[in-house]
């Protein structure tokens, strides 16, 4: 039965959400479902929600919303199965407040998920159906799983969080810190390099703690020395580090290991000892300082970006200055910002005083601004100078290639913006290109065929 039935899948929140939706992507065909892309032709639709801050929850409600429109008698759609961190974190709210969801999956039973649709087909009109854990599990994980992305594949190397910063939620949500064995994460990047992708992107919610758990202590520079020993993977990209597991061991790995491309990315959340000790996190400004000033005397080309956090219960007129004084000392070649948003079983939730909106949405305005100009000086360097240039995508006027150097990550760093009139680019060609132009979200080069005329 299940081989008449079309199954569409969206992904929302971040990268590990997307390794999840792709494992039970896998499930589902080896079950026997076909998935399409098109709503209009799918009898299910799964929401893999984030659920993470208030505009996740949002966004995850507006998306399930939407989808509903295409819910028979309307349209084709049966059912609707809503999973991962919304799911997770609210389904008795879902069930009482979203009606069109048929079902809910929490993130400790992403291998369920075939189960869980054949259930609901099973049934002309099914009860509700729930599938609820303590979260924290591994057993989604697929190592020859189906790779949505077209020019780069991520690579999960570990599940959950222990950390227990006192703004986060993701502990409840994802459970506590589990590291994938090393085997099992080489045997996946060996498929994912047999399937013709040249870069992996390790993900985790702490990419640098990886193997404390398992092998009681940080292995993150073993398991690159290993990966960067197989063939056909050309570049290992790092993110969600931490400065307190940048140890000497894993900068020397950067550092020589020529498949592991020079570019870190480390959430410092602030930049006041103070509220980095409410945030509960286990680093100051020193240790930032310090950590930064190593990562750049030992690997000077190293790109590093970092996100923050305004509006932290407590975060004083002097203690933003701070954070704006240190982020220009540390100048981060880009960043992110995120204003505080109060997580119902978080140790942050209950702190006072509250930062008002107005204050909070007037200071990430601040840091946003400061790091516009950073960014363009960091980029106005740049003119001039030459860059392998993996191409990602088309852009929508169909003028440009979009792409990233070393320097930039996908769908959250600058794009460049590849002119080249010599000859049409693949995607997941990697081609030398000039830049020539820049704002501070954006380049512009052209290819090795147009500077050299």
């Amino acid at each position: 039965m299940s081989k008449d039935r079309y199954i569409s899948m969206i992904s929302l929140g971040c990268s590990k959400n997307l390794v999840d939706t792709e494992c039970m992507t896998t499930i589902l065909m080896k079950d026997g479902y076909k998935m399409t892309d098109d709503i209009t032709k799918a009898d299910c639709v799964i929401v893999n929600t984030c659920g993470f801050i208030e505009s996740a929850k949002k966004e995850a409600i507006d998306t399930i919303l939407e989808v509903a429109s295409y819910k028979k008698p309307h349209g084709k759609l049966s059912y609707i199965v809503a999973a991962g961190c919304l799911s997770q974190r609210y389904p008795e709210e879902i069930k009482k407040s979203l009606p069109e969801v048929d079902a809910v999956i929490g993130t400790a039973h992403y291998q369920d998920i075939s189960k869980v649709v054949g259930s609901l087909f099973d049934k002309d009109k099914s009860d509700w159906m729930s599938y609820m854990g303590k979260p924290g599990s591994l057993e989604h994980m697929r190592t020859e799983r189906v790779i949505t992305t077209k020019s780069y594949a991520w690579l999960k190397i570990a599940e959950g969080c222990s950390n227990g910063c006192a703004f986060c939620a993701i502990p409840g949500i994802r459970g506590k810190y589990i590291s994938r064995p090393m085997e099992d994460i080489l045997e996946e990047a060996e498929y994912i390099a047999s399937m013709g992708y040249k870069e992996i992107i390790l993900a985790a919610q702490d990419t640098t703690n990886y193997g404390i758990d398992l092998y009681k202590k940080k292995c993150l520079a073993e398991l690159l020395s290993k990966l960067g020993k197989i063939d056909g993977i050309e570049s290992i990209r790092i993110m969600y580090a931490y400065i307190n597991g940048i140890t000497d061991e894993l900068v020397r790995e950067i550092a020589t290991n020529p498949k592991v491309l020079h570019y870190l990315d480390i959430p410092v959340q602030h930049g006041d000892d103070e509220i980095l000790k409410k945030m509960r996190r286990r680093d100051t400004v020193s240790s930032i300082t310090k950590t930064l000033d190593k990562l750049r005397k030992e690997i000077p080309d190293i790109v590093i970006r970092s996100t923050v956090m305004v509006g932290f219960p407590g975060e004083k007129k002097a203690q933003f200055d701070n954070l704006l004084k240190n982020l220009q000392v540390w100048k981060f070649q880009c960043l992110g910002c995120f204003i505080y948003s109060p997580e119902e079983n978080t140790l942050g939730y209950n702190m006072h005083p509250r930062v008002r909106k107005d204050v909070s949405e007037r200071r990430y305005a601040q840091v946003m601004e400061l790091q516009q100009e950073i960014s363009l000086r960091y980029n106005e360097q740049r003119i001039g100078k030459i860059y392998k240039v993996t191409i990602d995508s088309i852009s929508d006027d169909g003028i440009f290639y979009m792409g990233r150097s070393y320097m930039e990550a996908p769908e959250i760093d600058p794009v460049i913006y590849v002119v080249s009139t010599n000859r049409p680019l693949q995607i997941g060609e990697v081609v030398t290109v000039k830049i020539v132009e820049c704002t501070p979200y954006e380049l512009t080069g052209v290819t090795e065929d147009e500077f050299a005329e």
